[in-house]
């Protein structure tokens, strides 16, 4: 965004983000330069997705710098090209950003090559850079003006200008391995007018309407390349309609968080959508939660197997659950080359079907600023369960004992479960039917208190502690049973652990007339989910699970033959 050349005018640029610098960042990074940071809205938004990676900005505009420094972890005001980096980076950085800054440098093509000798073994290089085809400039030469303006392709400061060919060989001056280019087009029905107006000329020159437009459309381009090359692998997902959280936590988020990887494609979709793997880009096909008996259950498999995919069942719940998945037919984890699940509890329990169980704990995609604790006089306790009476019903009496003593000092949100809702003796209450996960963290996320009871039953005791983590990214208390929250919560510290009726009403009347206790003990869970459950923070290991499944294929494939010999070709 701003120049990183201290002797060039750097005018003040929008403070914006864009959203396809900020997805091709390596989620699992550990230190980033961003080249011309600005005032650090990009790296601000990064740092929600991944708090632990060390952020550092290099900035020409004082102004913008001191801004971006209030963002980043570290920001250096200097000309990039003359003054070297104060940054202690021993390992190399795991990605350079520029993000529409190399049309500035008088040297860009130098300093690329300057910058990959610094990237650390996995490291990426990430670049937003002006398409000089574009539509525009040709129609304004046929016009006779070139004006330069305050941003754009013709941003006054603009010293270089690149085409999608000349960034190709500037890039590979480098070293480095490119991993893709994307196109950012932002009007199309320009594009196809300038192509309309200029018939002639492409025609007389032999240029397409479609090549012309291919060219031209985009306004910028993002390119990504590697230091050290990677074999690229295609990770597809059926998914169920989502229903409260499963198919975010465990499939949307995951995959996202994959897609950041530049040797990793991903989909979510119906199974024969699917790419099929290649010599050149081995496909894996995860199964969302099935339920495949018999015969039916072989044939789908059969074919999922025929086209060479190598094939994970993703489940995470207790499989006593359902009645259909006691069947000796089912085929779910049997005929897989291997299964995810969520928790150690769950693994055991399929490792018994399928020896091949990679555990994956949920974890938060994005720690949003806090929203809650604004009203010292008013607390509101957030239930939003599925399926929950039997757990919450024993426990009622207590709530509605400490709704009556609080008054409106107690606030209620209730999402999805009605039932709970009516019971509630105050008229200080919300309800939400049941909602997307986002609307449902946006609610979550103003409420100070996040009731959470579980009986202990076998299902209960293989479950995640989602609603822990989910309510601890957000400040707010969790006031949990121990069936497995005690594991998750060091009570009294990131949490309240409550092991009775008595003992449930005496810490919501705690948690509701001393608020600065409950800001304490959520601000201590929020650090906790911020240091060490992350989406983030898994990328590296899921990724290398899938490669290892890849690696070891035919011996799985054998393996599963010998489980279910009907596959067997």
């Amino acid at each position: 965004m701003g120049s990183a050349d201290s002797r060039i005018m750097t005018p003040d640029y929008p403070d914006a983000l864009n959203p396809d610098l900020l997805q091709r960042i390596p989620l699992d990074a550990d230190v980033i330069l961003d080249v011309g940071c600005h005032k650090g809205m990009l790296g601000a938004a990064y740092r929600q997705l991944n708090p632990r990676a060390r952020y550092l900005g290099v900035e020409a505009n004082p102004a913008a710098a001191r801004v971006a420094a209030t963002r980043l972890n570290e920001v250096a005001c200097l000309d990039v090209e003359r003054d070297p980096l104060p940054f202690e980076v021993p390992g190399g950085y795991d990605c350079i950003i520029y993000g529409d800054v190399l049309e500035h440098m008088r040297d860009p093509w130098a300093l690329m090559r300057a910058h990959a000798a610094l990237l650390s073994p996995r490291g990426v290089m990430l670049i937003c850079v002006p398409n000089a085809a574009h539509w525009s400039v040709p129609i304004r030469l046929l016009n006779g003006s070139f004006d330069y303006e305050d941003q754009g392709v013709l941003d006054r400061t603009h010293l270089r200008w690149f085409t999608l060919a000349t960034m190709e060989k500037a890039l590979a001056a480098t070293g480095l391995q490119i991993c893709d280019v994307t196109p950012r087009t932002f009007d199309r029905k320009g594009a196809e007018a300038a192509a309309d107006a200029l018939k002639s000329v492409l025609d007389s020159m032999g240029v397409s309407r479609e090549s012309f437009l291919a060219r031209s459309a985009p306004i910028q381009y993002v390119w990504r390349a590697r230091k050290t090359p990677q074999a690229p692998i295609a990770v597809s997902s059926t998914m169920l309609k989502p229903f409260g959280a499963v198919s975010d936590v465990r499939v949307l988020y995951p995959l996202r968080a994959l897609k950041s990887d530049p040797s990793v494609s991903v989909q979510v979709g119906e199974l024969d959508s699917f790419p099929l793997p290649s010599e050149r880009q081995q496909g894996i096909c995860i199964l969302h939660r099935p339920l495949l008996l018999g015969e039916t259950g072989i044939q789908l498999f059969r074919h999922v197997l025929q086209r060479g995919f190598l094939v994970i069942t993703e489940f995470d719940d207790f499989p006593d659950f359902m009645p259909q998945l006691q069947d000796e037919s089912l085929m779910n984890f049997r005929a897989a080359h291997a299964v995810q699940t969520s928790t150690e509890v769950l693994a055991e329990t399929l490792r018994l079907q399928n020896p091949e169980v990679g555990v994956f704990p949920n974890a938060i995609a994005e720690l949003r600023p806090p929203a809650n604790f604004t009203a010292p006089d008013r607390i509101t306790l957030f239930f939003g369960a599925i399926n929950r009476e039997p757990d919450w019903q024993s426990f009622m009496p207590a709530i509605n004992a400490a709704a009556s003593v609080l008054g409106e000092r107690l606030h209620f949100q209730v999402v999805h479960d009605q039932r709970f809702f009516d019971a509630l003796d105050t008229p200080y209450k919300t309800f939400t039917p049941t909602s997307d996960h986002r609307a449902y963290l946006d609610i979550l996320a103003k409420c100070e208190i996040n009731f959470m009871p579980l009986r202990d039953t076998p299902f209960n005791r293989a479950k995640s502690d989602l609603k822990f983590i989910e309510a601890a990214a957000a400040r707010a208390v969790a006031l949990a049973s121990p069936i497995v929250y005690e594991n998750a919560i060091e009570d009294g510290v990131t949490g309240l652990i409550f092991r009775s009726e008595a003992d449930l009403y005496e810490k919501l009347i705690r948690l509701v007339t001393a608020p600065d206790l409950g800001l304490v003990i959520g601000t201590a869970a929020r650090q906790l989910v911020a240091e060490s459950r992350m989406q983030a923070y898994g990328v590296g290991a899921r990724i290398r699970w899938y490669r290892s499944l890849l690696d070891r294929r035919e011996e799985l494939t054998q393996a599963l033959y010998q489980r279910v010999p009907a596959l067997v070709p």
